[in-house]
């Protein structure tokens, strides 16, 4: 399955409400887990050279928690700013991806798939091992910015570049 969009459009609003419900419980079940800002960077270490369009490119951790009723899982939560013109060079993620966009637009291709430009409000879905090939601001003058939730192995390498 390549990326899929959930976009709030003719019955689409109720899918993007049950995505949002799942994550609020996912965050509910995960903040009862007390995790320190310092285990969040260490955990997301290998986004922070990600962007590297843009100056103002960078990734911030937001959180970080084990899964208890999925043993050996981690929902990682990051925030994406791209700069007027950023973006991350070709990489594959550990786990399953969804990004939100909460700021300007983004464009994004996987391997195999179209090239998408999504934009405030929707999201787009990357499952394990895929190819990422295209993430960048869609904007030359203007600032992007996205929020991704990812669940993967504990201890994995969130992202991997692609030479």
């Amino acid at each position: 399955m390549h990326a899929a969009s959930l976009r709030p459009a003719a019955g689409g609003l109720p899918i993007c409400l049950a995505a949002l419900a799942g994550l609020a419980c996912a965050f509910a079940i995960g903040s009862t887990i007390p995790v320190t800002m310092d285990a969040i960077a260490t955990v997301v270490a290998p986004l922070c050279a990600s962007a590297e369009g843009s100056p103002l490119d960078k990734v911030e951790p937001i959180a970080s928690y084990s899964l208890p009723n999925v043993p050996g899982k981690r929902v990682t939560i990051v925030r994406v700013f791209y700069g007027p013109g950023g973006f991350t060079r070709a990489h594959r993620h550990a786990g399953s991806v969804t990004a939100t966009i909460t700021k300007g637009e983004i464009r994004s291709q996987l391997g195999g798939g179209p090239l998408e430009t999504f934009t405030v409000g929707q999201a787009f879905f990357e499952p394990p091992g895929s190819t990422h090939l295209v993430s960048a601001n869609a904007s030359n003058t203007e600032p992007a910015e996205l929020i991704a939730v990812f669940v993967a192995d504990e201890g994995a390498q969130l992202t991997t570049f692609i030479d």
